[in-house]
């Protein structure tokens, strides 16, 4: 789509305008946003296109688009899948081999486990190796519950957190302000670090993990904006 505007606003309802005319979703409906902060942020999007419009320069628009068009309609069916993540989070499975990685994947993911027992009173089965190991039930609930209370553009942004992540725990320490962006950041990727400390790091492993590390702070900071208002 070619630029057409010239002007973009927010208006009262915190809704994006272009030249006086709403924006709208995919699914026709408008694009308001639950804080000013976060349609300050969207419209900056608008306001940075070019000539044309390119879908991908713009991740805070892509993710209110998904929350009023795809969670809003039916937030508990969405949570609920999101949810499924804490079946095999990434924190509870580890390395046998060698010592040095089992101490860094203990240094960087005990911390995240025990701020979640701490804080939704869970029990966590640890699993040595990649065979999949059932969580509690209770702990399943209890996670479950906890991203179900979330509104559709929080689920909205944890949904690209956990998926590019791997944990569920960590994606819901940073929304409650546990952890960090960057520290979750460099708590899921131990393992690559790992390996590339060893083997060195592939130009297109390195590619795509820039890709993802985008998509990350994009979601990261879509999350902030949408606490703040």
């Amino acid at each position: 789509m070619k630029r057409f505007w010239t002007e973009v606003a927010v208006d009262a309802d915190r809704a994006i305008r272009l030249d006086s005319r709403p924006v709208r979703t995919p699914g026709r409906a408008p694009l308001a946003l639950p804080t000013l902060a976060l349609a300050e942020a969207v419209a900056d999007e608008w306001r940075a296109v070019g000539e044309t419009l390119d879908p991908r320069a713009m991740p805070l628009t892509g993710l209110a688009n998904a929350a009023i068009d795809r969670i809003a309609p039916a937030p508990d069916g969405f949570a609920a899948g999101l949810a499924a993540y804490a079946e095999s989070d990434l924190l509870c499975y580890r390395a046998d081999a060698p010592a040095e990685l089992v101490a860094r994947q203990a240094a960087a993911w005990d911390p995240l486990l025990d701020w979640a027992r701490d804080r939704y009173d869970v029990h966590f089965e640890i699993v040595t190796g990649v065979m999949h190991r059932a969580q509690p039930p209770a702990t399943i609930a209890r996670l479950g519950e906890a991203v179900a209370s979330r509104d559709a553009f929080t689920l909205a942004s944890l949904s690209p957190l956990v998926t590019l992540t791997g944990t569920l725990v960590g994606a819901l320490a940073l929304a409650e302000g546990a952890v960090t962006p960057d520290a979750l950041w460099t708590a899921a990727m131990v393992d690559e670090d790992w390996q590339a400390e060893r083997w060195g790091e592939d130009p297109l492993a390195a590619q795509a993990r820039a890709g993802k590390r985008r998509d990350y702070d994009a979601a990261a900071r879509f999350l902030s904006l949408v606490e703040v208002s």
